[in-house]
């Protein structure tokens, strides 16, 4: 790699989302340079990206964003023409029993790097043209009753250690922008599904579960409404936040798919009954008769759905997939990855 040439840092590639984006963006600018920068915790792995390594325009470190050194080497070493910012402890069940790590990563990591790139950027004179791009989450917005959306001005309100951690660091994104200049924007978006998710989220636990005969378990009544976005329309909407939002400003991504959990989970099950080819431990009439009830998760929102009318009308992108091609995707390649574990386990 050219440490000279402009080159674009990603933090936590290696993970569900960053890991489809890294994809995406290399594809999209086969010209155009980038490091990964994952701590490869329980959610990150290197074979989200294993055709990449080869390319000379990607490369990966290994490293905590937390840790001062390592970060502030990066930017020492390397022209690095702009961040996108997906790192993230993100799973609210675990932030339920450990804070501490949410915290750490979420909120400490993020100042880390914001201060690393001001400090290099200044020196440069590039403050207010190299880019700072955080990855939120709707969940800072809190819960939703019935009718409406949360929009861009939409006060925070976390309701667990997470959404407290993301808030958090949104919160200090924002403060370095109008403290010091940065050139810095946020995105939130509604719930991320498709290939390459870790299996504890909603809809890969749905079929990876359906796959091995496993009991399907969804929280408290099922009623819990969610607003679904197929994740490379959300590289999508990050590829034209980055280059074509405006300093200083959040973006809410939505998918305009809000479904009860229990209706995800239903539809999942329809489409594997209607796949002849999928192969499971044991006999089953339909994989709807998997699905039980389990204790609700403690603090848990009832409705998340984002009105994202800002992003659409004002930089002209909308979602492709629809929720039900979305789907269909998603369990082709999950049902690809258990196919390829049943031959290995035959060898």
């Amino acid at each position: 790699m050219n440490k000279q040439k402009p080159t674009l840092l990603v933090t936590g590639g290696a993970g569900f989302i960053g890991a489809n984006y890294i994809n995406y963006y290399l594809e999209k600018y086969p010209n155009m340079q980038l490091i990964n920068l994952d701590k490869l915790t329980y959610a990150g792995s290197r074979t989200n990206l294993q055709a990449l390594e080869s390319l000379e325009n990607y490369y990966f470190i290994q490293g905590d964003i937390a840790d001062e050194k390592l970060v502030n080497t990066i930017f020492s070493m390397f022209n690095v023409s702009g961040v996108i910012h997906f790192a993230a402890e993100s799973h609210v069940d675990r932030s339920i029993k450990n804070a501490k790590e949410f915290v750490k990563t979420n909120t400490l990591g993020t100042m880390i790097l914001l201060q690393a790139a001001r400090s290099a950027w200044e020196k440069e004179g590039t403050l207010t043209k190299k880019r700072f791009h955080h990855i939120s989450t709707d969940e800072v917005y809190g819960s939703l009753g019935e009718d409406g959306k949360f929009h861009e001005e939409t006060p925070y309100d976390p309701r667990n250690p997470y959404s407290a951690s993301k808030a958090s660091a949104n919160m200090l994104v924002k403060s370095f922008g109008h403290t010091y200049g940065m050139n810095v924007v946020i995105s939130s978006s509604s719930n991320n599904y498709g290939p390459k998710q870790h299996e504890e989220k909603l809809i890969p636990t749905i079929i990876s579960n359906a796959l091995r005969g496993e009991e399907i378990p969804i929280y408290g009544d099922g009623q819990n409404i969610r607003d679904w976005l197929y994740v490379e329309d959300h590289c999508r909407a990050l590829d034209t936040i980055y280059h074509y939002g405006k300093a200083f400003e959040t973006y809410n991504i939505g998918g305009g798919n809000e479904k009860v959990n229990m209706d995800i989970a239903v539809k999942i099950c329809e489409i594997l009954d209607h796949m002849q080819a999928v192969k499971t431990p044991r006999s089953l009439d339909s994989f709807k008769n998997l699905i039980t009830f389990t204790t609700d998760r403690k603090g848990h929102d009832r409705r998340y759905a984002v009105d994202d009318t800002k992003l659409r009308e004002s930089l002209g992108w909308k979602p492709i997939e629809s929720l039900e091609s979305g789907l269909k995707k998603t369990i082709d390649w999950y049902v690809a990855q258990w196919d390829q574990t049943l031959q290995k386990s035959r060898l």
